[in-house]
């Protein structure tokens, strides 16, 4: 009895440093177990169209036995268009159902949530990979190192391509719902086509799809609208937000804590947020939650849930950063990708 005992003390301890960590939170009407998130990491895993491989039915089975709450599948393109590199992951036809299903079956199998991003690449999508021209808000070279795309001007998407996209948004996330996947994330962040729709930098527009932030975003509240009528009220939506390009005459702090009032009161569940022309790192930052200075304005002008990302190597990090206010969920990527089983590790010091 007295061994017994000795067990429950420990793991009480355990329970007690990480309390934050291992707290369930409400994300609409998902519920997650604890608030240590796997964000979506692009494998390239995909076979040439697109469809699931059984190596990614490996990778992302083994992180979910590793205790996580939610696992962000990687980037899909909504359409070839769209597409960003060669092996990556389509939701841009009602053949990729099937496969995704089975991602969705290797994730769940060990009680973990599973989200799907979708995601068109714009400007970033080279031609040797989509066969076309890529299409942007504007023609404008991404201002992005290393380089993203062919390197070529993009052509102008026109209204009624507009409308089109925002359309094929919808329709994804309709397969992410029949694939079993317990919601979606719409990614407008590390320089891909609602991010270049958002900043300043990309978007020279002179229509209603530009010029001041409210009209860099309709295409947001757009793209928010038909994926909600097309997935239903019940059915959890996230937007990754690319909210600060960290660079002259890029998207600064204030506009990434509007944009989330206007993003959370057009009808998201969650926000992920991240950086924007920047893509997932800041010059000269590597501390833990090194995008803080922006999640945590956000958090505090929004009611919904708000997750950071970067520069996580322990849970303690984790938990600092939750009791900081900086975020309600904490993705841990380099860390979960190099060992499956980081959090059981974590827990076991």
């Amino acid at each position: 009895m007295h061994h017994f005992c000795d067990d429950f003390g420990e793991e009480d301890r355990v329970e007690a440093k990480y309390k934050l960590s291992l707290k369930p939170i409400a994300i609409g009407n998902v519920i997650l177990k604890n608030r240590i998130v796997m964000p979506p990491i692009a494998t390239y895993q995909s076979t040439d169209d697109g469809k699931v491989t059984n190596k990614m039915l490996d990778y992302y089975g083994a992180r979910a036995t590793g205790n996580l709450a939610m696992i962000i599948t990687e980037h899909s393109y909504i359409d070839i268009c769209g597409k960003a590199r060669q092996n990556q992951l389509s939701i841009s036809s009602d053949g990729d159902i099937e496969g995704l299903k089975r991602l969705v079956d290797a994730i769940h199998k060990s009680g973990t949530r599973a989200v799907a991003q979708l995601n068109h690449a714009g400007s970033a999508a080279p031609s040797d990979v989509t066969g076309e021209i890529a299409k942007a808000p504007s023609s404008v070279i991404l201002p992005v190192s290393p380089m993203m795309g062919d390197g070529t001007a993009p052509q102008e998407l026109t209204v009624p391509q507009i409308a089109e996209i925002v359309e094929q948004f919808a329709r994804a996330a309709e397969r992410a719902k029949t694939a079993g996947y317990d919601g979606v994330e719409i990614h407008s962040a590390h320089a891909y086509l609602l991010n270049q729709f958002y900043s300043p930098l990309t978007n020279h527009r002179e229509d209603n799809y530009g010029g001041n932030i409210d009209k860099r975003l309709r295409i947001h509240r757009e793209v928010i609208r038909a994926v909600r009528d097309a997935v239903g009220k019940d059915f959890m939506i996230s937007l990754r937000l690319g909210g600060c390009d960290y660079s002259e005459g890029g998207s600064v702090i204030e506009d990434s804590v509007y944009a989330s009032k206007v993003l959370a009161d057009a009808g998201i569940d969650m926000l992920n947020i991240t950086g924007g022309m920047c893509r997932y790192t800041r010059k000269g930052h590597n501390e833990p939650g090194y995008f803080q200075d922006m999640s945590s304005a956000i958090k505090k002008a929004v009611s919904i849930p708000v997750m950071l990302t970067g520069g996580v190597k322990t849970l303690e990090d984790a938990e600092t950063l939750l009791k900081n206010e900086a975020a309600d969920l904490i993705g841990v990527g380099r860390e979960i990708m190099k060992n499956p089983y980081w959090l059981n590790e974590q827990l076991e010091g």
